[in-house]
Protein backbone atom coordinates (compact mmCIF):
# COMPACT_ATOMS: atom_id res chain seq x y z
CA UNK A 1 0.00 0.00 0.00
CA UNK A 2 1.44 3.55 -1.23
CA UNK A 3 2.42 5.94 2.10
CA UNK A 4 1.05 8.98 2.65
CA UNK A 5 4.32 10.60 1.95
CA UNK A 6 4.77 8.53 -1.24
CA UNK A 7 1.50 9.74 -2.25
CA UNK A 8 2.06 13.45 -1.85
CA UNK A 9 5.73 13.08 -3.47
CA UNK A 10 3.52 11.27 -6.32
CA UNK A 11 0.81 14.39 -6.08
CA UNK A 12 3.75 16.83 -6.55
CA UNK A 13 6.33 15.01 -8.88
CA UNK A 14 5.98 17.71 -11.42
CA UNK A 15 5.25 20.39 -9.36
CA UNK A 16 8.76 22.18 -9.65
CA UNK A 17 7.19 24.83 -6.82
CA UNK A 18 8.79 25.33 -3.18
CA UNK A 19 5.57 24.90 -2.14
CA UNK A 20 5.04 21.53 -3.88
CA UNK A 21 8.47 20.37 -3.07
CA UNK A 22 7.98 21.70 0.80
CA UNK A 23 4.77 19.68 1.14
CA UNK A 24 5.84 16.68 0.04
CA UNK A 25 9.46 17.20 1.85
CA UNK A 26 7.63 17.97 5.58
CA UNK A 27 4.92 14.90 4.83
CA UNK A 28 8.01 12.29 4.22
CA UNK A 29 9.73 13.94 7.53
CA UNK A 30 6.76 13.64 9.90
CA UNK A 31 6.33 9.94 8.66
CA UNK A 32 10.05 9.43 9.74
CA UNK A 33 9.57 10.59 13.63
CA UNK A 34 6.60 9.22 14.04
CA UNK A 35 8.41 5.97 13.49
CA UNK A 36 11.44 6.88 15.86
CA UNK A 37 12.18 5.54 18.79
CA UNK A 38 13.04 7.77 21.83
CA UNK A 39 15.35 5.83 24.40
CA UNK A 40 15.63 6.87 27.68
CA UNK A 41 18.95 7.81 28.70
CA UNK A 42 21.02 5.62 30.96
CA UNK A 43 20.91 8.51 33.56
CA UNK A 44 18.98 11.41 33.91
CA UNK A 45 20.43 14.42 31.88
CA UNK A 46 20.39 18.01 33.42
CA UNK A 47 20.30 20.76 30.67
CA UNK A 48 19.77 24.32 30.82
CA UNK A 49 19.12 26.09 27.91
CA UNK A 50 20.73 29.85 27.73
CA UNK A 51 21.90 32.47 25.82
CA UNK A 52 21.89 36.17 26.96
CA UNK A 53 21.22 37.75 23.53
CA UNK A 54 17.19 38.10 23.56
CA UNK A 55 14.51 36.79 20.95
CA UNK A 56 16.58 33.49 19.68
CA UNK A 57 14.35 31.11 20.19
CA UNK A 58 15.57 29.88 23.55
CA UNK A 59 12.00 29.33 25.26
CA UNK A 60 10.39 27.94 22.43
CA UNK A 61 13.59 25.73 22.01
CA UNK A 62 13.55 24.57 25.88
CA UNK A 63 9.95 24.19 25.64
CA UNK A 64 9.11 22.43 22.44
CA UNK A 65 11.94 20.06 22.89
CA UNK A 66 10.73 19.03 25.95
CA UNK A 67 7.46 18.34 24.60
CA UNK A 68 8.99 16.44 21.97
CA UNK A 69 10.42 13.94 24.51
CA UNK A 70 7.64 13.27 26.56
CA UNK A 71 5.48 12.42 23.16
CA UNK A 72 7.95 10.44 22.55
CA UNK A 73 7.52 8.61 26.30
CA UNK A 74 10.04 10.13 28.31
CA UNK A 75 9.60 11.86 31.53
CA UNK A 76 10.48 15.22 31.44
CA UNK A 77 10.43 18.07 34.20
CA UNK A 78 10.73 21.81 32.92
CA UNK A 79 12.05 24.35 35.79
CA UNK A 80 11.49 27.87 34.26
CA UNK A 81 14.06 30.29 35.76
CA UNK A 82 12.54 33.58 33.48
CA UNK A 83 10.51 35.71 35.49
CA UNK A 84 8.79 36.47 32.22
CA UNK A 85 7.59 33.00 32.67
CA UNK A 86 7.22 32.50 28.87
CA UNK A 87 7.93 28.49 29.29
CA UNK A 88 5.32 28.18 31.82
CA UNK A 89 2.73 29.88 29.95
CA UNK A 90 3.86 27.72 26.39
CA UNK A 91 3.14 24.30 28.82
CA UNK A 92 -0.43 25.69 29.99
CA UNK A 93 0.77 26.23 33.71
CA UNK A 94 -0.30 28.66 36.41
CA UNK A 95 2.05 31.50 37.24
CA UNK A 96 0.40 34.51 38.50
CA UNK A 97 2.24 36.66 40.96
CA UNK A 98 2.09 34.73 44.12
CA UNK A 99 1.90 31.19 43.15
CA UNK A 100 3.77 29.16 44.09
CA UNK A 101 6.83 28.90 41.68
CA UNK A 102 10.61 28.29 41.63
CA UNK A 103 10.98 31.76 43.42
CA UNK A 104 9.85 29.89 46.12
CA UNK A 105 12.07 27.01 45.70
CA UNK A 106 15.38 29.39 45.32
CA UNK A 107 14.41 31.12 48.49
CA UNK A 108 13.64 27.71 50.41
CA UNK A 109 10.53 28.33 51.22
CA UNK A 110 9.13 25.08 49.26
CA UNK A 111 10.40 22.22 47.51
CA UNK A 112 10.33 21.62 43.73
CA UNK A 113 7.74 18.74 44.13
CA UNK A 114 5.18 20.87 46.38
CA UNK A 115 5.38 23.78 43.06
CA UNK A 116 5.55 21.70 40.47
CA UNK A 117 2.35 21.22 38.12
CA UNK A 118 1.49 18.71 35.63
CA UNK A 119 1.34 20.16 31.80
CA UNK A 120 -1.83 19.31 30.37
CA UNK A 121 -0.82 17.67 27.41
CA UNK A 122 1.44 15.45 29.02
CA UNK A 123 1.44 13.45 31.92
CA UNK A 124 4.86 12.50 31.90
CA UNK A 125 5.90 16.66 31.62
CA UNK A 126 5.98 18.54 34.98
CA UNK A 127 6.82 22.22 35.14
CA UNK A 128 8.38 24.14 37.80
CA UNK A 129 6.30 27.86 36.94
CA UNK A 130 8.21 31.05 37.25
CA UNK A 131 6.01 34.32 37.24
CA UNK A 132 6.99 38.13 37.85
CA UNK A 133 7.94 37.36 41.41
CA UNK A 134 11.19 36.35 40.07
CA UNK A 135 12.59 39.26 38.66
CA UNK A 136 13.81 40.70 42.10
CA UNK A 137 15.50 37.28 42.49
CA UNK A 138 19.04 38.65 41.52
CA UNK A 139 19.59 41.22 44.15
CA UNK A 140 18.12 39.13 46.97
CA UNK A 141 20.44 35.94 46.27
CA UNK A 142 23.61 37.98 46.08
CA UNK A 143 23.45 38.29 50.15
CA UNK A 144 22.75 34.40 50.51
CA UNK A 145 25.25 31.72 51.88
CA UNK A 146 26.33 29.24 48.78
CA UNK A 147 23.66 31.83 46.62
CA UNK A 148 25.54 29.97 43.36
CA UNK A 149 24.04 26.48 44.27
CA UNK A 150 20.90 26.96 45.80
CA UNK A 151 18.78 25.51 42.72
CA UNK A 152 21.25 22.27 42.55
CA UNK A 153 20.38 22.00 46.51
CA UNK A 154 17.04 21.87 45.50
CA UNK A 155 17.03 19.58 42.46
CA UNK A 156 19.46 17.30 43.43
CA UNK A 157 17.13 16.53 46.39
CA UNK A 158 13.86 16.70 44.26
CA UNK A 159 15.36 14.25 41.77
CA UNK A 160 16.92 11.69 44.71
CA UNK A 161 13.65 11.36 46.48
CA UNK A 162 11.16 11.72 43.53
CA UNK A 163 9.15 8.29 43.24
CA UNK A 164 9.66 9.44 39.14
CA UNK A 165 12.84 8.83 37.32
CA UNK A 166 13.19 11.37 35.14
CA UNK A 167 14.92 11.27 32.24
CA UNK A 168 15.81 14.66 31.34
CA UNK A 169 15.45 18.33 33.04
CA UNK A 170 15.28 21.50 31.11
CA UNK A 171 16.25 24.89 32.78
CA UNK A 172 14.88 27.62 30.68
CA UNK A 173 17.05 30.39 31.70
CA UNK A 174 16.46 33.95 31.76
CA UNK A 175 18.28 36.40 28.31
CA UNK A 176 21.30 37.55 30.96
CA UNK A 177 24.45 36.66 32.89
CA UNK A 178 23.08 37.50 36.29
CA UNK A 179 22.72 34.68 39.50
CA UNK A 180 19.31 33.00 38.20
CA UNK A 181 21.93 31.53 35.08
CA UNK A 182 24.71 31.07 37.36
CA UNK A 183 22.28 29.22 39.35
CA UNK A 184 21.35 27.37 36.29
CA UNK A 185 24.63 26.11 34.89
CA UNK A 186 25.76 24.84 38.54
CA UNK A 187 22.60 22.62 38.54
CA UNK A 188 22.87 20.80 35.53
CA UNK A 189 25.69 19.26 33.48
CA UNK A 190 24.52 20.35 29.93
CA UNK A 191 24.39 23.63 28.11
CA UNK A 192 22.04 23.67 25.18
CA UNK A 193 22.87 26.89 23.46
CA UNK A 194 19.87 28.27 20.55
CA UNK A 195 21.37 30.32 17.83
CA UNK A 196 19.55 32.77 15.66
CA UNK A 197 20.24 32.51 12.28
CA UNK A 198 21.92 35.84 11.72
CA UNK A 199 25.64 37.46 12.64
CA UNK A 200 24.52 39.68 15.45
CA UNK A 201 23.77 36.32 17.27
CA UNK A 202 27.15 34.95 16.66
CA UNK A 203 28.72 38.18 18.86
CA UNK A 204 27.44 36.83 21.64
CA UNK A 205 28.33 33.47 21.79
CA UNK A 206 32.21 33.95 23.01
CA UNK A 207 30.40 36.00 25.91
CA UNK A 208 28.67 33.05 26.74
CA UNK A 209 30.48 30.84 26.26
CA UNK A 210 33.23 32.42 28.47
CA UNK A 211 31.11 33.08 31.32
CA UNK A 212 30.44 29.18 30.99
CA UNK A 213 34.46 28.65 30.83
CA UNK A 214 34.06 30.52 34.40
CA UNK A 215 31.36 28.43 36.21
CA UNK A 216 33.16 25.42 34.85
CA UNK A 217 36.22 26.34 36.23
CA UNK A 218 35.16 27.71 39.82
CA UNK A 219 31.81 25.89 40.81
CA UNK A 220 31.18 23.23 38.40
CA UNK A 221 33.88 21.66 36.35
CA UNK A 222 31.13 18.85 34.70
CA UNK A 223 29.94 21.11 33.20
CA UNK A 224 29.50 20.36 29.49
CA UNK A 225 28.36 22.56 26.13
CA UNK A 226 26.48 19.38 24.65
CA UNK A 227 24.40 20.85 22.01
CA UNK A 228 24.36 23.87 20.10
CA UNK A 229 20.93 24.44 17.67
CA UNK A 230 20.25 27.01 14.94
CA UNK A 231 17.33 28.43 14.96
CA UNK A 232 15.34 30.78 12.62
CA UNK A 233 16.78 29.43 9.75
CA UNK A 234 15.67 30.35 6.59
CA UNK A 235 17.22 27.36 4.07
CA UNK A 236 16.07 30.20 0.86
CA UNK A 237 18.69 32.82 2.07
CA UNK A 238 22.45 32.80 1.70
CA UNK A 239 22.81 34.71 5.66
CA UNK A 240 21.26 31.89 7.24
CA UNK A 241 23.37 28.93 5.21
CA UNK A 242 26.52 30.65 6.37
CA UNK A 243 25.14 31.35 10.05
CA UNK A 244 24.65 27.73 9.96
CA UNK A 245 28.14 26.77 8.54
CA UNK A 246 30.70 29.24 10.85
CA UNK A 247 29.19 27.80 13.86
CA UNK A 248 29.23 24.09 12.65
CA UNK A 249 32.92 24.59 11.36
CA UNK A 250 33.88 26.53 14.74
CA UNK A 251 31.46 23.31 16.98
CA UNK A 252 31.70 20.37 14.72
CA UNK A 253 30.91 18.16 17.36
CA UNK A 254 27.78 19.63 19.09
CA UNK A 255 25.59 22.01 16.34
CA UNK A 256 23.01 19.36 15.70
CA UNK A 257 22.45 18.80 11.94
CA UNK A 258 18.42 19.68 12.37
CA UNK A 259 17.25 23.49 12.10
CA UNK A 260 14.65 25.08 13.47
CA UNK A 261 12.70 26.76 10.61
CA UNK A 262 11.22 30.77 11.33
CA UNK A 263 7.42 29.76 11.09
CA UNK A 264 4.84 32.06 12.08
CA UNK A 265 3.24 29.02 14.72
CA UNK A 266 5.98 28.86 16.43
CA UNK A 267 5.53 31.91 17.82
CA UNK A 268 1.61 31.71 17.60
CA UNK A 269 1.97 28.30 20.32
CA UNK A 270 2.17 29.97 23.28
CA UNK A 271 -0.79 32.01 22.69
CA UNK A 272 -2.58 28.83 23.37
CA UNK A 273 -1.17 27.80 26.33
CA UNK A 274 0.49 25.28 23.48
CA UNK A 275 3.65 23.92 22.23
CA UNK A 276 4.12 24.28 18.08
CA UNK A 277 4.54 19.91 18.99
CA UNK A 278 0.43 19.50 19.91
CA UNK A 279 -0.88 23.34 18.82
CA UNK A 280 0.65 22.28 15.10
CA UNK A 281 1.78 18.86 14.90
CA UNK A 282 2.03 18.38 11.19
CA UNK A 283 3.88 21.78 10.67
CA UNK A 284 7.13 22.49 9.92
CA UNK A 285 8.13 23.50 13.63
CA UNK A 286 6.94 20.95 15.23
CA UNK A 287 8.63 18.24 13.30
CA UNK A 288 11.55 20.22 13.40
CA UNK A 289 11.40 19.90 16.94
CA UNK A 290 10.76 16.50 16.63
CA UNK A 291 13.92 15.58 15.13
CA UNK A 292 16.20 17.78 16.89
CA UNK A 293 14.94 16.18 20.03
CA UNK A 294 15.21 12.48 18.46
CA UNK A 295 18.70 13.71 17.81
CA UNK A 296 19.83 15.40 21.29
CA UNK A 297 17.94 11.87 22.70
CA UNK A 298 20.34 10.10 19.83
CA UNK A 299 23.47 11.65 21.45
CA UNK A 300 22.95 10.44 25.16
CA UNK A 301 25.72 7.74 25.73
CA UNK A 302 28.55 9.78 23.87
CA UNK A 303 27.42 12.99 26.32
CA UNK A 304 26.67 10.98 29.59
CA UNK A 305 30.43 8.94 28.59
CA UNK A 306 32.05 12.78 28.52
CA UNK A 307 30.39 13.74 31.36
CA UNK A 308 31.41 10.97 33.43
CA UNK A 309 35.10 11.43 32.33
CA UNK A 310 35.13 14.96 33.32
CA UNK A 311 33.43 13.70 36.85
CA UNK A 312 36.62 11.25 37.12
CA UNK A 313 38.93 13.99 36.49
CA UNK A 314 38.07 15.97 38.93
Amino acid sequence: MESASDTIARIFSDDHSGVGSEIADISHRLERINAAEFKAPAATRRIAVANQKGGVGKTSTAVNVAAALAQGGLNVLVVDMDPQGNASTALGVRHNSGDPSVYDVIEGRATIAEVMQDCPDYANLQVVPASIDLSGADLELADMPDRNNLMRIALDSFLEESDTHYDYVFLDCPPSLGLLVINAMCAVTEMLIPIQAEYYALEGLGQLINTIGLVQSNFNPELLVSTMLVTMFDKRTLLSREVYEEVKTHYPSIVLDTTIPRTVKISEAPSFAQSVVTYDPRGMGAVSYREAALEINERSTVVLETIASRRNEN
